[in-house]
């Protein structure tokens, strides 16, 4: 047995306040491999982890944006926000990376959500990119990045945020993430790709890379693998009604959300873009409250944490 008066042994290693606003995914993610992999592989690359962590942001575009044809807009807009692409890589978002992705936040989501993200992360490959701002930040990038991408909310979102500018579809259909904090830019890499794909990145980032050719050049790839997709609510509505009409479903005026429930009662095979499309607008997303286990934080309450742990240094 341990004696008394020594500390049990950690779970993980130590993860600086730097990172993180939240004491507690200090403590989860000094234990989590995933973080781990890159904390470890970047120590390896260079002294200098925390400054990575913090000059850099991840940028994923999901597989609703490469069928609605949105990743030519996401970079555009990057480069009009002054973000260098440092890093591209193809992703694919099986159902064990996507529960990994958001394993602390997927507590929050209905089983609708589980089902309907199931049927479309899945469909197509996805685009990461690893960025950096051209300009001095007081901020991390990635919170800063998050700022302007706009909330999951689409009502919520306003002009110029990168979630407007790429389509106000829906809370699911938000074609867009990014990595909260500086912790979760080095988690999401590693949940993402292998130590050799990490490494390509890593070191591209800190070669200071422009990799907008080839952030292009895997867009074309990916739009040539997939069949563009509108994924406008009422066309989706149309093309369910017809459907569960002619499998002899219910009534082709009721509700969407009916429609969509007959459809899955009598096992009729459903388009699985158009099942997200109204699924997502009128099934309930989000556990009614619930908190998730670990979240990010805002620009203003990051500015109040770094002024905490620079002033507890000194």
């Amino acid at each position: 047995m341990t004696p008394a008066h020594l500390a049990a042994p950690p779970h993980g290693i130590p993860v600086s306040p730097l990172l993180t606003c939240h004491p507690e995914k200090q403590r989860l993610y000094g234990a989590d491999t995933y973080f781990q992999e890159s904390h470890e592989q970047l120590a390896a690359l260079t002294g200098d982890i925390i400054g990575f962590a913090h000059r850099h942001a991840v940028l994923l575009l999901k597989p609703d944006a490469v069928v609605a044809r949105r990743l030519d807009a996401a970079v555009d807009w990057l480069t009009a926000q002054r973000f260098r692409i440092v890093g591209a890589a193809v992703t694919r978002l099986t159902r064990t990376m996507i529960r990994s992705l958001w394993y602390f936040q997927w507590n929050l989501a209905t089983p609708y959500r589980r089902r309907l993200a199931a049927l479309f992360l899945e469909d197509a490959d996805a685009l990461v990119l690893l960025v950096r701002p051209d300009d001095d930040l007081d901020l991390p990038a990635s919170v800063e990045l998050t700022r302007l991408k706009g909330p999951t909310d689409p009502d919520a979102r306003r002009p110029g945020q990168l979630r407007h500018v790429l389509g106000r579809y829906s809370y699911l259909l938000n074609l867009a993430h990014t990595a909260d904090e500086p912790a979760d830019v080095l988690r999401e890499l590693a949940v993402h790709f292998d130590d050799t794909a990490r490494d390509r990145l890593f070191r591209s980032a800190l070669a200071y890379e422009d990799r907008t050719a080839c952030a292009r050049g895997l867009t074309d790839r990916l739009y040539a693998a997939t069949e563009p997709r509108d994924l406008d609510f009422d066309p989706a509505v149309a093309r369910l009604r017809d459907i569960v009409a002619r499998h002899g479903g219910a009534d082709p005026a009721a509700d969407p959300r009916r429609l969509l429930q007959t459809a899955w009662e009598r096992g009729i095979d459903l388009d699985p873009w158009d099942t997200v499309i109204v699924g997502s607008k009128v099934l309930p997303m989000r556990q009614p409250g619930r908190a998730p286990v670990l979240d990010g934080a805002d620009a203003e309450t990051w500015r109040r944490h770094l002024d905490t742990v620079r002033a507890t240094a000194n």
